[in-house]
């Protein structure tokens, strides 16, 4: 009897080192490819980050630019700085994002487009300031921007919708949950974001 229970427990530690080294086996490559797609879309969403930044960028030179007409609506620029420094100010930790992150990200972002337009659309206005060459580089800068955002964006929703489908998807969604790889937001476009940025020329 002791010899049959020594047996058992042999046999038992036997199965569970096969059944251990069949679970690293399987495992090991799924948590390797969740680590590569998640690290693609912190990727993808710093690359969204980076175009948003070369925007925000412009805007010093677009006050100075604008500034130099003295007629001009101080009211329209101020809107447009004071967006700027909203949309600079909000920043998401991709590790750990949240759609109420992405959503406070895209709102503050939203409103500096809003009062670029609005900027813009006043400019008509001012003839000297259109024609400006200083005027025209932020034009020509500003839709290249505005392209690059558009492109990034979608390429971060592809590598946003990838991986959330395999964390999603049978058995993988088992090990996701007990690894806590997280669904992460997508980026969902504004009214109108399908089209090219809007800019005045004479």
């Amino acid at each position: 009897m002791k010899n049959k229970g020594c047996l058992s427990a042999g046999t038992l530690g036997i199965a569970l080192l096969v059944i251990l080294g069949l679970l690293l086996v399987w495992g090991v490559p799924k948590y390797n490819n969740l680590v590569k797609q998640e690290q693609n879309v912190n990727t993808k969403w710093s690359n969204v980050e980076t175009v948003y930044q070369k925007r925000a960028n412009l805007i010093p030179n677009l006050e100075r630019t604008v500034k130099s007409y003295a007629q001009f609506e101080q009211e329209t620029l101020t809107g447009v700085v004071e967006a700027r420094s909203k949309a600079t100010s909000v920043t998401i930790d991709p590790t750990n994002m949240t759609e109420a992150d992405m959503a406070k990200f895209q709102a503050a972002q939203g409103e500096l487009s809003g009062a670029l337009s609005r900027l813009m659309a006043v400019v008509e206005q001012y003839p000297n300031l259109k024609a400006d060459q200083q005027y025209t580089n932020f034009q020509r800068e500003y839709t290249a921007i505005e392209n690059s955002i558009r492109a990034e964006t979608v390429t971060y929703n592809g590598s946003v919708q990838e991986y959330n489908t395999t964390i999603k998807s049978f058995p993988t969604n088992i090990f996701a949950n007990f690894t806590n790889f997280k669904e992460k937001p997508l980026f969902k476009a504004a009214a109108g974001a399908e089209n090219a940025p809007e800019v005045f020329t004479e």
